[in-house]
């Protein structure tokens, strides 16, 4: 069993940037009329928060096993 529970830099790195990939596609349907460019951007975040993830893992910035 893991002593740190994903808590690394990598990984709260990683949901930070999922949670800021959400709340601007969220503010983007919220919009009126629905802004589909700010929910595309938010969209377009959230592969980014799973290639830093692994970018920081490999840098040693994340769980080692």
């Amino acid at each position: 069993m893991s002593d740190n529970h994903g808590n690394t830099p990598a990984a709260w790195t990683a949901v930070v940037i999922g949670l800021v990939a959400f709340v601007v596609a969220g503010v983007g349907l919220m919009l009126s009329p629905i802004n589909l460019t700010i929910f595309w951007v938010g969209m377009v975040l959230l592969p980014v928060a799973l290639i830093v993830f692994v970018i920081m893992t490999k840098m040693g910035l994340g769980e080692q096993r």
